[in-house]
């Protein structure tokens, strides 16, 4: 249970689908039967197969994590099941086609879903203007209903872009570190966890180098933050233009940084530490003095958890920075690289 809970904690439109799915069948379901007693066989028949078809939905953004897929074919059949529902109604049916449009514009991103809500207007318009009074009194009264449906969607397509915008910021700022724009330390915890998920299941190698700035603290202090600040940003376009596309570097909090190098072995990754010690103490510059950069790594072997992967690095960082700094040192090998 708790990971059912943790699923939905976690993935919002997985939720949302959830949600409305759950709201959907219980609220339609009787009305289904009603219609089904009543020998109402076409809206019957389109309440049931409304039903059917959001519990197949549900089901399948459960079992594939996939959402989007769902949610589109949600936004289809509840979009026709608001047509013929409203054309075998008639006015009463209209009712129905509000609560189309807030479901639509949950469910799926919000130009489909003004696509989807637009359709089944201009359709319902269609009808009633070529069969006068089966759902329109008049054309007054279908013009108010054109007027009042435009609003309301007008509405939710500001609430849901809004909506989807600032979801969109939240997870950049849960997920990057907000002054160099790399990846921060929940973003690298997964990015560890999918490593080793992969090196158990296909055996991929990967290595693991923890950098950190020497004597970064003397900066902040003789010429304060802004600078300091700038000394970080430069310091990962420089680790960028000297790493490989497929490096994932991160910030784990300060001056320090973690890199992972995936398909290296322990001499690869030595080599790929002094390239970036080198591009430092070459490319990177404060106000008063060159700066240096200490690097201890591992490769993954029997670790076992992103913990223990990341504190056998954190000791060769240690053992890096007791050399005299500016040098690397790799779990395995004996001395450290100057």
């Amino acid at each position: 249970m708790s990971g059912l809970w943790g699923r939905l904690r976690n993935d919002f439109q997985l939720s949302i689908v959830t949600l409305v799915g759950i709201c959907s069948v219980f609220g339609v379901t009787p009305y289904a039967v009603y219609r089904l007693q009543q020998q109402n066989w076409i809206v019957g028949f389109t309440d049931t197969f409304l039903v059917l078809g959001t519990s197949f939905a549900v089901f399948y953004a459960w079992r594939t994590g996939n959402t989007v897929r769902p949610g589109q074919f949600l936004a289809v059949i509840y979009s026709l099941g608001g047509f013929l529902v409203t054309i075998k109604l008639g006015i009463n049916g209209l009712f129905w086609l509000y609560c189309l449009v807030l479901f639509n514009f949950f469910v799926v991103p919000p130009v489909q879903s003004l696509a989807a809500t637009l359709t089944t207007l201009v359709a319902t318009c269609i009808y009633g203007w070529q069969q006068p009074g089966d759902i329109f009194e008049s054309h007054y009264q279908m013009m108010s209903f054109v007027v009042t449906y435009l609003l309301a969607s007008l509405f939710a397509f500001v609430f849901a872009y809004r909506s989807r915008f600032q979801r969109r910021q939240l997870a950049l700022l849960a997920t990057l570190d907000p002054l160099t724009g790399i990846g921060n330390r929940r973003t690298m915890d997964d990015e560890l966890d999918i490593a080793i998920s992969d090196s158990q299941r296909y055996g991929m190698s990967f290595g693991l180098l923890v950098l950190d700035l020497d004597h970064f603290k003397s900066v902040n202090d003789q010429f304060g933050h802004s600078v300091g600040d700038q000394v970080l940003v430069d310091f990962v376009r420089v680790i960028k233009s000297a790493c490989r596309a497929s490096d994932r570097i991160f910030r784990l909090g300060g001056e320090e940084f973690v890199l992972l190098v995936p398909k290296v072995d322990r001499q690869a990754l030595a080599g790929a530490a002094t390239h970036i010690q080198r591009s430092v103490a070459n490319q990177l510059r404060s106000p008063g003095w060159p700066v240096t950069v200490s690097i201890g790594g591992c490769v993954l072997e029997d670790q076992g958890s992103r913990e223990a992967w990341l504190r056998d690095a954190d000791v060769c960082l240690y053992q890096a920075k007791d050399a005299g700094r500016n040098c690397t040192v790799i779990k395995g090998l004996e001395t450290p690289v100057d």
